[in-house]
């Protein structure tokens, strides 16, 4: 009877045994899981932080080459796809610009990993840029503004600003700020020197022979006065269209100049539908003196006009037009002589149409821009 029930108590040992291990098996096969779930839920965390990552670097490259639209052979930078951060990682981000206007950019970028020709993590963003500041105008001097005049952008005087122009950005004066129309911000009292944005550093003799684009020397046109009814731009032997003139130069009717206009003197604009739009990385316009709009006069300008001395009317005229888009910057003066209601000036500013690229010798050159930084608002997570 013994033996029978050792026996008995030796199987019911084995069966607790065996259920303990199973219990302990079972237990053991819950956390292994649990961990693959974790470990896999941490590598999807990672991917997507590393894409997160990738996709803010596609933002601000493309804030990069929108501050420096010279280094890119369009307008402005429109984004490319597969760029990498890695060459020969598997980490790739593609970038989309359009504009808004011109200071302010959509974008999207995306960041993804690609394996066996599949994505397997990806992250979208999209944000608007804002350059800002970004100026359309700068005056020498105390600018007592009129109603005629309107500005989209910011601008600043060196000096007083006072008056009745339509202002569509942030003013900045060296002196005082009295004018009426305001939309953005007005900081004065700017230290002499200590501009957002510096003047541009050209001059006239820049451009009076001949000018450098990388290790190539090209010859400027030459131009007398008048012009009239005649287009002017880029050939083989001046691809950026630069035309000097050597004194005052009179602009009649129908001028059309794709390029660069060079007066050593004052610039007369004395006829209708007159054009100059600057080619990529050169301005539009330089003058040593004046630039003059006279009675029922028209002026437009597609990229820097870096006048010396003043823009102004000429003997008090009546229905003159002068628009730019890009930047009007003067050295000395301001913009005077135009009060009649019937003349009318629009500039808007815009960096990537205003920003040069300036060959100093066949190794080194300057650029510059009217934009002096640039913002991200409204930045969402698409996916």
């Amino acid at each position: 009877m013994r033996y029978f029930a050792d026996k008995k108590n030796s199987g019911v040992a084995l069966i607790i045994v065996l259920a303990l291990v199973m219990t302990i098996t079972i237990v053991s096969l819950g956390f292994i899981v649990r961990g693959d779930v974790e470990l896999l839920c941490g590598v999807n965390t990672e991917f997507k932080a590393q894409m997160d990552c990738l996709a803010e670097s596609g933002l601000e490259h493309a804030r990069g080459l929108l501050l420096n639209p010279q280094d890119v052979s369009g307008e402005y930078w429109t984004g490319n796809t597969g760029l990498q951060l890695v060459s020969g990682s598997s980490d790739y981000y593609d970038v989309n610009v359009t504009r808004i206007d011109f200071c302010n950019y959509q974008i999207t970028s995306t960041g993804y990993r690609v394996r066996g020709g599949q994505r397997i993590a990806k992250s979208s963003l999209t944000a608007e840029l804002r350059l800002d500041a970004c100026f359309g105008l700068r005056t020498g001097d105390d600018w007592s503004s009129k109603s005629n005049t309107i500005v989209n952008g910011d601008i600043y005087c060196k000096g007083d600003i006072s008056g009745w122009a339509d202002i569509k950005g942030d003013a900045y004066a060296k002196k005082n700020i009295t004018a009426a129309n305001v939309a953005g911000s007005e900081t004065e009292n700017v230290l002499d020197g200590t501009p957002p944005v510096p003047l541009p550093g050209l001059s006239v003799s820049d451009f009076d022979t001949s000018y450098r684009i990388g290790s190539t020397v090209y010859s400027v046109g030459s131009v007398g006065s008048p012009l009239n009814g005649q287009p002017l731009g880029p050939t083989a032997g001046n691809p950026a269209g630069v035309y000097y003139c050597n004194g005052n130069l009179e602009i009649q009717n129908d001028v059309t100049i794709n390029g660069t206009l060079v007066v050593d003197g004052n610039l007369k604009i004395t006829g209708t539908n007159n054009t100059i739009t600057a080619t990529k990385n050169f301005p539009a316009v330089i003058t040593s003196e004046n630039l003059k709009m006279c009675e029922d006069s028209e002026l437009t300008i597609e990229g820097l006009a870096y006048i010396d001395d003043w823009v102004k009317g000429d003997d008090d005229p009546e229905d003159a037009t002068l628009v730019v888009v890009g930047a009007l910057f003067m050295k000395k003066k301001s913009i005077g002589s135009m009060a009649d209601g019937s003349n009318t000036i629009t500039i808007t500013a815009c960096a990537d149409r205003a920003a040069y690229k300036f060959w100093t010798d066949s190794s080194s050159y300057d650029k510059w821009s009217p934009a002096a930084g640039a913002f991200f608002k409204n930045i969402e997570k698409t996916q």
